[in-house]
């Protein structure tokens, strides 16, 4: 017994402990919380002078939000320090309220104030990033005219196709380069009428209509590049594609093999003559696509000369033995249902499950060895169950017949024999001799 007050008094002890500390962290978070805010609407003041009203209006939403909602803390912690006594449950439930509310308030008040802050860095930094624009936007311009004379020079070697993806990349950055310049114009007019949010608006529109002219010059510096290598593949790809034509005759045949063949052919013959304008990306594609389809095709004859493809003749003569085996194998359940135990009945089951899939799979070549597999199986799990049935009868029956005299039997004073009571529950979980059972009692 001292034993159990002991350890009570520990625990309360701690749970005091607990307490004490709690009170001491929302103490702490409601002093801290209120500097925040009180720093924060100092923040504001500052922002909404420097970025306007507009840019303002998210953090002064928040600003208020936290300060309606700290009412309550602030509330809660009035309650803790009134003259009315309160219990160590009430104290621990406003103590952990209040601790929650600050700790929100700290979080809204951190994204939205880092969120402000961008902002002040933006407007801060705008003189500086409008100078970078405007110098990046006479840089790209300059490239514009090289860019349109590659364009032109490369509309001689490669076709409409090819030139596709950069046969307006020229003009479409001499737009951008122009939009660019009259987003900073933009910019330094809004900003002059304080308009700072439409400002900083319009210098981010101008610093990506930059970034996206500078990707379409890349692009056509990129392109011959692209182009070049793309011709080597297909050089490549060629060859490789006239080898495996030629090894035909020594390769397995089979229908895909030579509609295969002949696509490769096709995607050959259809390439651009030597000194014609050319696609290089999408003759590669169509001629890499093909080669592909060929090799597949010959490795899957190679397959099936290896592994010959059963008859259908081979498979029904399986399936026809699968039926033996579970006619034998369901004709001996069925007929000693009390003797067989669950692991014979669960294969008899799962075979006659998979039996019913295999006559839709025989047709198709594809699915003609599922087929075969698929019967064999069935045999097996057949003939599983056939000799699991027949080892549960096994030891169902008795060691000795029906006797008179003796210990065995159900003569004279032994009561039943070893196996008299197995071979009854068999017989009555069989029906095997149904009506009869009561004859052999009267």
């Amino acid at each position: 017994m001292a034993g159990f007050w002991g350890r009570r008094k520990r625990e309360q002890e701690e749970l005091q402990a607990q307490d004490a500390d709690l009170a001491r962290r929302a103490e702490q978070a409601i002093v801290a919380a209120d500097e925040r805010i009180r720093t924060s609407a100092d923040e504001l003041a500052f922002a909404s002078a420097e970025l306007g009203d507009d840019m303002t209006a998210d953090f002064r939403a928040a600003l208020d939000a936290v300060r309606t909602h700290m009412g309550e803390a602030f509330q809660l912690h009035q309650l803790n320090h009134d003259e009315i006594p309160d219990t160590a449950e009430e104290l621990r439930t406003r103590n952990a309220r209040i601790v929650q509310l600050c700790q929100w308030a700290e979080d809204l008040i951190d994204e939205k104030s880092a969120a402000i802050a961008d902002a002040v860095n933006r407007v801060r930094n705008a003189p500086q990033v409008v100078a970078r624009v405007r110098a990046d936007a006479a840089a790209l311009e300059a490239r514009v005219p090289q860019a349109q004379s590659s364009v032109d020079r490369l509309a001689t070697r490669y076709s409409d196709a090819a030139m596709q993806r950069i046969a307006k990349s020229a003009e479409e950055a001499a737009q951008l380069v122009v939009f660019a310049n009259h987003g900073a114009d933009v910019f330094e007019r809004r900003r002059d009428a304080g308009r700072n949010q439409e400002a900083v608006l319009a210098l981010e529109t101008a610093t990506e209509a930059t970034r996206r002219a500078a990707s379409l010059l890349d692009a056509v510096d990129d392109f011959e590049i692209e182009a070049l290598r793309a011709e080597s593949t297909l050089a490549e790809v060629v060859a490789d594609s006239r080898n495996d034509l030629a090894a035909l005759p020594s390769a397995p045949g089979s229908p895909a093999v030579s509609a295969a063949a002949a696509a490769l052919q096709q995607a050959l013959n259809a390439l651009a003559p030597a000194g014609s304008r050319t696609d290089p990306f999408g003759e590669l594609t169509r001629l890499r696509a093909a080669n592909t389809a060929l090799d597949a095709a010959i490795a899957a004859a190679r397959y099936r000369a290896e592994h010959p493809l059963p008859t259908i003749e081979a498979v029904q003569h399986a399936l026809d033995d699968a039926d033996r085996q579970l006619g034998i194998a369901r004709g001996l359940i069925e007929g000693h249902r009390g003797w067989i135990g669950a692991d014979a009945r669960t294969r008899l089951a799962e075979a006659e499950r998979l039996r019913v899939d295999v006559p839709s799979l025989i047709p198709a070549e594809e699915t003609r060895e599922q087929a075969l597999s698929t019967a064999r199986r069935v045999a097996q799990l057949a003939a599983e169950a056939l000799q699991l049935a027949q080892h549960d009868i096994d030891r169902s029956r008795p060691d000795q017949g029906w006797g008179g005299g003796g210990g065995n039997g159900w003569g004279g004073g032994g009561g039943r024999g070893s196996g008299g009571g197995d071979i009854v529950s068999g017989v009555l979980g069989g029906l095997v001799i149904g009506g009869l059972l009561g004859d052999i009692f009267d």
